[in-house]
């Protein structure tokens, strides 16, 4: 299979995954992404006026919360591979009355916009899983108007954790269950693609400098996600990038490892009440360097 056949096989299940997921997407009572994104979006200081684009923008947890600071005078587009997740954050959007957002499918490892045409690219969990994720922030930085910004997140990625998930899934999950993943899920794959320079912090602002971008400025620090139940969510999962594994696991794999992810997270839980525990973010920011 020559490169460009897997990369489009993959972008192919990835959308199809979220196709089948944005009617849930982000809605069973499992916080993670809408405090992420309300976070990323304060290091990013979208000013009112300016116009900005999310990259992969699923439901809106970054894009809706930037467009109501960009203002009436300001203008945000959010673009997603998924159509459904961009007909379901045009339904939020009007939900919540926000007037300013423009919405679109489109890749955004080669996005189709004018270049200088923006003064802030944002990216939660969505620009570093792109397949050349490194050359798209080239492409990113050639979209900015003169001293525009980026700014993303990602997990924080270590050799010996299981990667996307915090530390306190590794026990949980084997690491050789990523080997029923399509190929670029490998992990083999998944250190050429993504530890090699998301890892070392020295390494991801050397990528953005190469990119174009300069004051690189990297943060890690933790999200608290709560769920109802264990239960409650491995069913969130499902409706994440973790249901491309659900998919792909035999039935009874499936099954013993959702029992084993609902028995340690209810463990977490006092008192009946919700499960809790941190995960570990990376937040991105950085300027263009002209």
């Amino acid at each position: 299979m020559t490169t460009d056949t897997a990369t489009a096989t993959y972008k192919n299940k990835v959308t199809a995954a979220f196709n089948g997921a944005a009617a849930t997407y982000d809605r069973l009572d499992v916080e993670f992404f809408t405090p992420m994104g309300g976070r990323l979006v304060e290091l990013a200081d979208p000013r009112p006026g300016e116009r900005l684009l999310d990259v992969g923008c699923g439901l809106g947890a970054t894009l809706l919360p930037a467009a109501r600071l960009i203002g009436d005078r300001g203008r945000a587009l959010g673009i997603d591979i998924a159509e459904a997740m961009i007909e379901e954050a045009g339904k939020e959007a009007a939900r919540q009355g926000i007037a300013n957002v423009d919405l679109r499918v489109m890749d955004g490892e080669h996005p189709d916009l004018p270049a200088r045409s923006f003064d802030l690219v944002l990216g939660s969990y969505s620009v570093i899983f792109l397949p050349d994720a490194r050359a798209a922030l080239a492409r990113y930085a050639d979209l900015l108007a003169d001293d525009g910004r980026i700014a993303f997140t990602s997990p924080v990625f270590t050799r010996d954790t299981f990667p996307f998930l915090p530390p306190l899934f590794t026990e949980l999950i084997p690491m050789s269950l990523l080997e029923h993943l399509p190929e670029a899920w490998h992990p083999e794959q998944l250190q050429k693609q993504l530890h090699s320079w998301l890892e070392d912090p020295a390494d991801l602002t050397a990528a953005l400098e190469k990119a174009g971008f300069t004051d690189v400025e990297i943060t890690d620090e933790p999200v608290i996600q709560t769920a109802p139940s264990g239960d409650a969510w491995v069913t969130w999962s499902h409706t994440q990038g973790m249901r491309l594994l659900w998919q792909h696991l035999p039935e009874d794999e499936a099954a013993a490892l959702r029992e084993r992810i609902v028995t340690a997270l209810d463990a977490l839980r006092t008192d009946g009440g919700r499960v809790r525990f941190e995960v570990p973010v990376r937040y991105v920011t950085a300027r263009v360097a002209r």
